[in-house]
């Protein structure tokens, strides 16, 4: 029997949007809703749930403390909270779908991080460049607090999202040792078929990380569907550890700070790549921005005529 594949959720801001919620060019994007209409949030898990979906990912891949505190005006104790909100949005809509449907479907909670660019706002998830000036310890040192407030709230795992540099992604592998009884899965944004956003390549990327025991999964998110598979063709050649794949691109789109999403890079839907990652050793598939409940559902049904859910 063919391995099953574990299917991921969408673009949670992009549902947002869609139902009209302004959170385009704020600094904290989603995570906002978190303090100011965590229902949306809620109602947003439950339409990728129908979907298909057996992943939630939290609001918190623009969270942080200190951004709570700049752009909320929340103390620690506040800020802090905002983590367990985001948990329980995602527990609640996944006890709630499964009490009832008649599927039997197990549904992960995966704690988002996100890149320090994020918190920057300015678009350097994408280019990766403030790691030229940061060292691997001040990169565990931001990203610490979150991850305790998101293991404290009881995430399954964490997911390492839009990480554009191998350096950020050092530090984040070394930082999961201090939280033993935690896994997670690891993806970077790339801007090429052979390279990270920040320029380095790929395969050696993957290679740095993959040795960690903690990590389910390694892969790429965040960019062209049409890159993901010479960039897993890349690594499979190259690499020498086993790993499974972990891929969940955007639409083809690509973010500009200043004009928001621009163009489309892709020649056909997400959907219709699925079986190809698969072959090259995908196991998790899902979308990232502009990705939307009907592509979740195609992939979970392209798979599922496969034998592959």
């Amino acid at each position: 029997m063919a391995e099953k594949v574990t299917v991921l959720s969408g673009g949670l801001s992009t549902e947002l949007e869609a139902a009209g919620l302004l959170i385009q060019g704020d600094p904290l994007w989603s995570a906002r809703l978190l303090h100011t209409n965590p229902e949306a949030i809620k109602t947003v898990h439950t339409n990728f749930l129908k979907s298909g979906a057996n992943v939630l990912s939290t609001a918190t891949y623009q969270a942080s403390i200190e951004g709570f505190n700049q752009h909320l005006g929340l103390n620690f104790d506040d800020a802090t909270n905002l983590f367990t909100v985001a948990v329980q949005q995602a527990k609640e809509s996944a006890e709630r779908f499964t009490s009832q449907s008649l599927e039997k479907r197990k549904i992960t909670i995966a704690g988002s991080i996100g890149p320090y660019g994020a918190f920057l706002h300015d678009g350097s998830e994408y280019t990766g460049n403030y790691v030229k000036g940061m060292s691997i310890e001040e990169l565990k040192d931001w990203h610490r607090i979150q991850m305790q407030c998101l293991s404290a709230a009881g995430i399954d795992l964490f997911a390492f999202e839009t990480i554009p540099s191998q350096k950020e992604a050092e530090a984040l592998v070394q930082l999961m040792r201090e939280f033993p009884n935690n896994k997670a899965w690891l993806s970077y944004s790339c801007q090429s078929t052979s390279q990270t956003s920040f320029g380095d390549t790929f395969d050696e990327a993957v290679n740095v990380v993959a040795k960690s025991n903690q990590l389910v999964a390694v892969g790429v998110n965040c960019c062209s569907p049409a890159f993901v598979s010479p960039l897993l063709t890349l690594a499979n050649t190259k690499q020498s550890q086993k790993i499974d794949w972990i891929v969940y691109p955007n639409s083809g789109e690509k973010w500009d700070h200043n004009q928001g999403w621009q163009g489309l890079n892709a020649d056909k839907a997400i959907s219709e790549y699925a079986i190809e990652w698969v072959q090259l050793g995908a196991r998790w598939i899902g979308g990232c921005c502009r990705t939307t409940p009907s592509d979740i559902a195609s992939i979970r049904e392209i798979l599922r005529r496969n034998n592959l859910t």
